[in-house]
């Protein structure tokens, strides 16, 4: 992951303003410790801190086109740059990069190619011939991306609002699978999935159409020149990912740290993650590295973790903090790269609390909801905390074409039906539950679901809500919305969790990034509605899915 900043229209040019925008860009180092570059042209300036992953060599940024008349700083991957290359033949590239092919694909399309690139991107591009800029997201929003705006005119866009904060009098998440252009004027959607207009679809399931779709998925996100790994929890999601990358590896061009894929787990001494995951991982035949953290040392974290991760959201902070806390060992190992499982639950309802969709239209309303959010919560995670270490996390379950054959599928057919044996997330575990060849275990194949901040162990949210409860008084959190009006907390660990945010990010603007509203087990607001009871044990962690959860409280 690398680190973006671009200053539009700016209104002095001084040596002073390259030297502040230097150093607001440096405050991004931590996502691309490799190289710093900056271009200037008039009144626009680019800056690009740069993790080297795909041509560590040549790939520096920001990137150009033949004539250096196109500028782009880009944060991400483009898996298919092999094949847009082929489409520019007439175009000369300077880099082995797969982020150059977004200038020449300017040049030759204008401003519609951006649905031709198939990865996580934000991007910046400056047209020096009229000063015109474009930025654009991904799909999904797993890159971060800003918009802020200067008193002086100017547009400010970067990868963290930390480098916004201080110049920018307003700033704003940038919305995923938007273009912004100076020419046209705002925002447009460039993504238009069929999904996105919540139709219930009607196509039969296939689960080998499925498991296809996913295997194409983390084979393209072997695309590296740098050793790399996996995240492994030992959770349905992210064992999949192993046990297809593990089968593929050999074929694929990444580079490799020695013969065997190489897995990651993280948790308390005897927690249920670390005791599955390493069961998959000999199963596997993975180089294994298991990491423990106690429940001191992640509350020693917390006030890092939220300054990395831009966020005072409960189950975002759970989760962070183990995922902040092993990316810094796997940083320490020399790994730059490692896949991920978000976004599964999200597609096939593999929350518990899916267990009470009163019906298909509203099972599938509610993927469509939690798809359209992710960028505000676990996408936001899973960047922000390892990007924290300068580490990149790739995200194959949320490509755009597996989401698009997950999302077509009849929600009837992922209902959570005990009657019919399936349990949350079935016809993904169906789809992969090959007895002549098999993937994984049956039991880890159809282990229950366990969220990550719960399956660290058991004891890390207990720990942090018994910490909260000794730095917030009962009259703090009755006087909570005066000093907090705006997405007021509710908790003592929300509260606490609010006050260190405010002394990184103390602006309207941060806190209005924020998501609020009600939530069990991560549903939205809407889907608390499905069970009255809920409404009695509002906490985000798997384990308030009461009547659901084996281990509810």
């Amino acid at each position: 992951m690398c680190g973006i900043l671009a200053v539009l229209g700016i209104a002095d040019n001084a040596d002073v303003k390259r030297s502040r925008i230097i150093e607001l860009s440096e405050r991004m180092r931590h996502r691309g410790p490799d190289w710093s570059g900056l271009h200037h042209h008039e009144n626009c300036y680019l800056a690009h801190q740069r993790l080297a992953i795909v041509d560590p060599t040549s790939g520096d940024q920001p990137l150009y086109n033949e004539d250096k008349t196109v500028v782009v700083t880009v944060n991400g991957e483009i898996y298919n740059h092999n094949e847009l290359r082929k489409k520019l033949t007439s175009h000369k590239f300077r880099t082995g990069s797969d982020c150059e092919v977004i200038a020449h694909l300017y040049d030759e399309y204008g401003e519609e190619f951006v649905n031709m690139l198939d990865g996580m991107f934000s991007f910046v591009l400056l047209d020096t011939r009229d000063n015109s800029f474009i930025a654009a997201r991904d799909a999904i929003g797993i890159t971060p991306l800003y918009i802020g705006w200067g008193l002086d005119g100017s547009t400010w866009f970067a990868s963290e609002m930390k480098a916004l904060i201080d110049e920018c009098e307003q700033f704003t998440a940038f919305l995923p699978g938007h273009i912004y252009s100076s020419k046209k004027g705002g925002l447009r959607r460039w993504y238009n999935p069929t999904w996105f207009d919540e139709h219930v679809p009607s196509t039969p399931y296939d689960p080998l159409l499925l498991r296809k779709a996913f295997e194409k998925a983390v084979i393209k996100r072997l695309m590296t020149d740098v050793p790399f790994g996996v995240l492994l929890s030992g959770g349905l999601d992210s064992s999949l990912v192993a046990s297809v990358a593990s089968r593929y590896l050999s074929e694929s061009t990444a580079t490799q740290w020695g013969s065997k894929l190489h897995t990651f787990c993280i948790g308390l001494k005897g927690s249920p993650d670390l005791i599955a995951a390493r069961e998959v991982a000999e199963y596997l035949g993975s180089r294994h590295h298991e990491f423990y953290f106690t429940v001191q040392e992640g509350i020693d974290a917390l006030e890092k973790v939220i300054y990395h991760v831009e966020t005072y959201d409960v189950t975002t902070i759970r989760a962070s903090t183990p995922m902040y806390l092993m990316s810094r060992k796997i940083h320490s190992l020399g790994v730059k790269m490692v896949l991920s499982g978000e976004g599964s639950d999200e597609i096939f309802g593999g929350y518990l609390y899916f267990h009470k969709a009163p019906n298909k239209q509203e099972f599938h309303a509610e993927t469509c909801r939690k798809i359209k959010s992710l960028h505000l919560y676990d996408c936001l995670r899973a960047n922000k905390s390892t990007s924290a270490w300068g580490v990149e996390a790739r995200v194959p379950f949320l490509d755009k074409e597996f989401i698009e054959v997950a999302m077509s599928i009849d929600p009837e057919w992922k209902m959570i039906r005990p009657d019919l044996g399936r349990i949350e997330k079935w016809i993904l575990r169906n789809a992969f539950d090959d007895e002549q060849d098999p993937y994984l275990p049956k039991h880890i194949l159809y282990r229950q679901k366990e969220q990550f901040s719960d399956g660290v162990g058991y004891s890390w949210i207990d720990g942090l809500k018994d910490h909260a409860n000794k730095q917030v008084t009962d009259a703090m959190l009755s006087n909570a919305k005066f000093v907090y009006p705006e997405n007021t907390p509710t908790t003592k660990e929300a509260y606490y969790y609010r006050s260190i945010f405010e002394k990184a990010f103390p602006k309207n603007a941060a806190r209005s990034t924020v998501p609020g509203g009600p939530s069990v087990a991560c549903s939205t607001a809407k889907a608390v509605e499905w069970d009255a009871a809920w409404s009695k044990n509002l906490d985000p962690s798997g384990r308030a899915a009461l009547g659901v959860h084996a281990a509810a409280y």
